[in-house]
């Protein structure tokens, strides 16, 4: 077989495949290797609903199997198709509940070639706690994972992750029991968080919503609401606002709105109870806000495979040097400025937190990823590709600063058309170092015709003429590289800092 010669591709790692047997939907997802930011090369699932009738039955209903045989078929040849190399195959609350389940896992087995695991409770929860902590910086707070057959619920601080429970709080198994009652669901879920002790540290802290029904709650959220990014992951609701809105939704008063549209009909039945189940899971826990995660199990099994060095490496910076390497003229460089305008910005009186630092630092790393564009669009085509591209460990409003401090790095630092949604995310400090950063990404790349091994040799300080201004002090062998137009981006640069600056050619 003829590989390809594409060079789109990260090098050293090979495709690997996860088959996610659920109790709504059956997925295949394949990464493009084991890597702490796995990138998706194929993503493809089925509603099969695995998990209709168990609560009633003890069994899986067999027109459902037997679509998610069918599915498992198409599966395994995508998978071959993709050059996986490995497979690994995960099974949740249908399959482990179900008296026919051994049977339906035997099944399984013989078409992929693969043994299945079946979690546990108890495993499901973990691995969910490892997909949130894979994708967000130091999280804090209560995991819940809801599927079609259970709900998981477990606490995480940082890489600590405390002992999970599961509850039969899945939004197939819960309207069913409920007879499609939403009063009914809220009684039953109620009940049961009662006594989850988990839920009652939860206070103050943030509730990282996993699974596909609470995502679908979190678009409508966004869609109803204006919001100008469609991007899941570390979407948040404060807790007031969610707990109103989940009221609506639950009792479906704005069901006939086009925002509904959006959502698919098989996902569209269990909303309302996916929103009693979230809102009295926050009731109880009472957390400062809902943060919305993309990443779960699947991502958390892959991250337990990882060496613990490459847990530790921050999911945001990996992606961002990554993403240099597959689309900036210099990586060297992208990597330098990272490192120099952490030093430099202490001199222009800009104070950083740490997310603040791991965002700049990010900025700079994808500072260059869109050289290959029509001049005219590369500061668009940037601002797009960060603000649409699938970081974790990234807030909305860092997203935004990271995409907007690029665009200005092309563009200018002015707003038009194209910075208004962004700027309706981020904050006033984060619009004020977004324009900074963007203007000294501007002198810097004009000075280093975007290639390494000047940079570093530059640097900022306070001036011996004149309290309170700041030299860009250049030593004698780069003399040559002083110009007009670098004195006006400087003078730019001076205006947006509130320092009075100059170079000092030495």
């Amino acid at each position: 077989m003829v590989e390809s010669e594409a060079q789109g591709r990260l090098p050293g790692i090979a495709p690997v495949s996860v088959v996610d047997i659920g109790s709504n939907s059956v997925r295949l997802v394949v990464y493009e290797g084991l890597n702490r930011a796995p990138a998706i090369l194929f993503n493809e699932k089925v509603m099969c609903g695995l998990g209709k009738g168990i609560d009633a039955t003890g069994r899986m209903d067999e027109a459902s199997v037997e679509r998610a045989i069918a599915a498992l078929h198409r599966f395994r040849a995508l998978s071959v198709q993709a050059r996986a190399k490995t497979t690994f195959v995960l099974a949740t609350a249908a399959a482990r509940d179900a008296s026919n389940g051994p049977d339906f896992i035997r099944r399984a087995e013989a078409i992929l070639h693969h043994p299945v695991r079946v979690l546990s409770g108890e495993e499901e929860a973990y691995y969910s706690a490892l997909g949130v902590i894979s994708g967000y910086h130091d999280p804090d707070g209560i995991v819940g994972d809801l599927g079609g057959g259970s709900l998981e619920l477990v606490d995480v601080r940082g890489r600590a992750i405390g002992k999970g429970i599961t509850l039969p709080l899945g939004g197939i198994r819960l309207s069913e029991h409920a007879g499609g009652s939403v009063s009914k669901a809220r009684n039953y879920a109620k009940r049961h968080f009662k006594d989850a002790e988990v839920l009652k540290v939860g206070e103050g802290r943030t509730f990282y919503a996993v699974g596909g029904t609470w995502r679908a709650i979190a678009k409508l959220h966004m869609e109803l609401r204006g919001y100008p990014l469609h991007m899941m992951q570390g979407y948040e609701i404060p807790y007031a606002e969610a707990m109103s809105f989940l009221s609506e939704v639950a009792e479906s008063k704005d069901s006939k709105e086009p925002a509904y549209a959006a959502i698919s009909k098989s996902r569209r039945m269990l909303i309302p109870f996916g929103a009693v189940t979230l809102q009295e899971a926050i009731l109880a826990a009472k957390p400062s806000q809902i943060s919305f995660s993309a990443l779960g199990v699947r991502e958390g099994y892959l991250y337990s495979l990882l060496s613990d060095s490459m847990q530790q490496e921050d999911p945001l910076l990996a992606a961002a040097n990554e993403l240099a390497i597959l689309r900036a003229r210099s990586p060297e460089h992208a990597r330098e400025l990272a490192d120099w305008t952490g030093t430099a910005i202490a001199h222009l009186d800009i104070d950083e937190t740490e997310e603040e630092s791991r965002y700049r630092r990010a900025a700079c790393l994808l500072a260059d990823i869109s050289w290959r564009a029509h001049p005219d669009y590369r500061g668009l085509q940037a601002l797009n590709i960060i603000a649409h591209s699938t970081f974790s460990g990234i807030s909305h409003a860092g997203r935004a600063y990271i995409a907007l401090a690029n665009y200005y790095r092309f563009e200018g630092v002015r707003d038009d058309d194209a910075t208004g949604p962004l700027a309706t995310i981020a904050t006033p400090r984060l619009m004020h170092r977004a324009r900074v950063l963007g203007g000294l990404l501007r002198v810097l790349y004009l000075f280093s015709a975007s290639m390494p091994g000047v940079v570093r040799n530059l640097r900022l300080e306070a001036s011996k003429d004149e309290d309170g201004a700041v030299d860009f002090v250049v030593p004698a062998a780069y003399n040559a590289f002083s110009g007009e137009r670098l004195d006006g981006r400087l003078q730019q640069l001076s205006k947006l800092a509130g320092k009075k600056m100059a170079f000092r050619f030495e």
